[in-house]
């Protein structure tokens, strides 16, 4: 004769092993989704380093740019004073 206790604790085994099935296959979409996320996550930061990389290039040419015309200005600036200085001497 089956005792009802085995018949109960035989069910709750049942429910549980559904249960358990159920949120493993859930979690594992959880994952499967957390991944796809992580890899959209990881291309925007790769695009994002393009970009940036391509804008501080023109960037970093005309600071070089801005410094050449700063010494060129200086070094006209020392010629003019020389000039200047020869003609008071010459008069």
């Amino acid at each position: 004769m089956i005792d009802p206790a085995q018949t109960a604790l035989f069910l709750v085994i049942i429910v549980l092993t559904i249960l358990l099935l159920v949120l493993g296959v859930q979690v594992f979409f959880i994952l499967r989704g957390l991944r796809q996320t992580i890899d959209k996550a990881n291309k925007v930061l790769d695009d994002t380093g393009v970009i940036t990389e391509s804008v501080s290039g023109p960037i970093s040419n005309l600071s070089s740019l801005a410094t050449g015309i700063k010494t060129g200005s200086a070094i006209a600036q020392l010629f003019r004073k020389r000039k200047s200085k020869r003609e008071e001497q010459n008069e």
